[in-house]
């Protein structure tokens, strides 16, 4: 415990003490989880009101395969589009 805090008190700022860097730091933990509570707290809400969700890996592989379509159609030459010039 004692190497805790002689590390700690190596990097105080000239002036602060141990208490308010103790005290800083832990309204600093408190604040970081409450923004965290509250962003679980958006997603659920917003979950609840769409009634439905989807499921992000499920989400990359549709657009992967997506992806792997339009590139196939691209080298084929039936991209739709201009192709591009290197």
């Amino acid at each position: 415990m004692a190497a805790v805090r002689e590390q700690i008190e190596g990097v105080l700022l000239e002036g602060e003490t141990l208490s308010h860097f103790v005290e800083q730091g832990a309204t600093d933990a408190a604040r970081r989880r409450k923004a965290q509570q509250d962003f679980v707290a958006r997603g659920r809400a917003s979950l609840a009101r769409a009634g439905e969700f989807y499921v992000a890996d499920e989400v990359f592989a549709a657009m992967k395969s997506r992806i792997d379509i339009a590139r196939k159609a691209v080298e084929n030459g039936r991209g739709g589009g201009s192709k591009r010039r290197a």
